[in-house]
């Protein structure tokens, strides 16, 4: 982690939410009641942005020295807002594709799957903003670059974002083993959005709830599921072969 990957105290934090600077995870002290942090949590209620509510000594590890309570990484893109996305793409003729990620925690798993889905011609990712890998110079790398060419969406609330697409018509199809169809079995020559799900427990309940498809990638020998990233790229280039 450089210098550059996140910034420290109350003041700075302020200012970089006044500038529009992109933040990619906040974490703030619990116990802080003072007059700034006030302003800081109107701030960031403004901007969308939950924090994460840490004891100090998290703090100390991740910024050794006088943090005044607050911790910031800075995402090194610029997020997209998926209702003003998907609208977009309607206008200029194309029929959406979209990959939504449910919870992956690896850095070089989402970079691998950003590549995968920029050199597949996805118009965007979606991913949630609690419980998903830190957008930093890892994931970048393992992108190759993808990440400041694709469309990159953080959502507050999954589910609600789900249904946003849902309402625009566009396909939710889910990657489970749990399912009983194959990924070749359905269409994705219409608008659709691929979920994928987190490397140990796959896609969550409650959003495999709202798939309209659930699809499987068939196995054989005694593993049970394949890497996510590998995964997404065999379901997209489905996606690409229909649609070719």
């Amino acid at each position: 982690m450089t210098n550059t990957d996140y910034i420290y105290g109350i003041h700075a934090v302020i200012e970089a939410l006044k500038s529009n600077r992109e933040l990619e995870k906040v974490f703030i002290q619990s116990g802080l009641k003072s007059e700034r942090f006030v302003e800081l949590k109107k701030l960031l209620y403004e901007k969308g942005i939950v924090p994460h509510i840490v004891p100090a000594e998290k703090l100390n590890r991740l910024v050794p020295g006088k943090h005044q309570g607050i911790v910031t990484f800075i995402s090194p893109v610029r997020y997209q807002d998926i209702e003003l996305l998907v609208p977009y793409i309607y206008e200029q003729g194309e029929q959406p594709l979209l990959l939504v990620s449910d919870r992956i925690t690896d850095v070089r798993n989402f970079g691998a799957i950003a590549r995968t889905a920029y050199c597949a011609g996805v118009h965007g990712l979606i991913f949630p903003e609690k419980g998903s890998a830190m957008l930093n110079a890892d994931a970048m790398k393992a992108s190759a670059g993808a990440l400041n060419n694709i469309p990159v969406c953080r959502s507050v609330n999954l589910k609600k974002t789900l249904i946003f697409l849902k309402n625009s018509g566009i396909k939710l199809v889910g990657c489970t083993e749990k399912a009983s169809l194959e990924y070749t079995n359905i269409d994705y020559n219409i608008p659709c959005a691929i979920i994928v799900g987190s490397e140990k427990d796959g896609i969550s309940s409650d959003i495999l709830k709202l798939a309209d498809e659930l699809v499987k990638i068939p196995m054989k020998g005694n593993i049970s599921s394949l890497n996510v990233s590998v995964a997404a790229a065999i379901v997209l280039y489905e996606t690409v072969k229909q649609r070719n």
